[in-house]
């Protein structure tokens, strides 16, 4: 089975180039990340001519999550529990089917920005949150995996330029405490578990150049429980999206369990 992650930043206007990335790889299960639409804006038809199950937590012009699967989709959550007076669409949970079920999460972490405002305590009370309900999933023992744009640089080694980053609620030491946080529940990073190599980023800013000077950032992660990181066998950034036509600013990313 392979599950794949990725912020589209808005599935409407890069309809054409998602689709050309489906058509090419054709995942198993899709996770999408910032599809800035309500529900009833999706374009599910596209996808369901692929051959693809549809769920959507949409919102309009911000945000969203969906997820696209071959097989039918069960137990669907919308919504990250612990706050009930959070309206932004970040999380969308699943059982796909199969012969061996794999719960999912499609997850668009807070950005955070600007630090001084709001928005930095909301993004750590959004990981504290997380984190609580990650603890539920993990007691009922089966293959999870927690994937999407999680606005955290992990490590220095994660960003071609660190020191531009200090400040920011992307670096910031309070969200990778946060991060480390998630993992030591005991989840597994993929891609560090399969690869690990430098440079591997999977967003480049539309400014200054970033794509053309690889001046890039790694902050789309997929979390494995250890009965999913038990069949985890390969973890895939498909880095040369970036430089197709209309592209987001984000590339996939796509784990492969031995099911």
């Amino acid at each position: 089975m392979r599950i794949a992650t990725w912020n589209v930043n808005s599935v409407n206007a890069r309809l054409e180039t998602v689709l050309r990335w489906f058509e090419e790889v054709s995942p198993d299960v899709a996770c999408l990340q910032e599809i800035k639409c309500v529900d009833e804006k999706f374009p599910a038809e596209a996808f369901e001519r692929l051959g693809y199950n549809v769920a959507v937590h949409g919102q309009k012009s911000y945000n969203g999550v969906a997820m696209l699967s071959k097989t039918p989709l069960e137990d669907v959550r919308k919504g990250l529990p612990g706050e009930d007076e959070d309206e932004q669409a970040r999380y969308l949970e699943a059982v796909v089917s199969g012969p061996t079920p794999v719960r999912v999460a499609s997850i668009y972490l807070p950005n955070g920005n600007p630090v001084e405002t709001e928005k930095f305590p909301y993004k750590l009370r959004w990981m504290a949150r997380l984190n609580a309900h990650a603890q539920e999933l993990l007691a009922y023992e089966e293959p999870l995996a927690l994937v999407g744009d999680y606005n955290v640089i992990p490590e220095a080694r994660d960003a071609a330029h660190p020191n531009n980053w200090l400040g920011d609620a992307l670096f910031k030491p309070e969200t990778r405490e946060a991060f480390r946080g998630l993992k030591n529940l005991g989840l597994t990073e993929a891609f560090l578990a399969i690869d690990g190599s430098p440079e591997a980023y999977t967003f480049w800013d539309y400014q200054a150049g970033a794509w053309q000077r690889n001046n890039g950032i790694r902050i789309d992660h997929a979390l494995l429980s250890s009965q999913a990181a038990d069949l985890l066998r390969a973890c895939v950034i498909h880095r040369d999206v970036r430089g197709w036509d209309k592209p987001s600013d984000h590339v996939p990313v796509v784990i492969e369990l031995d099911l």
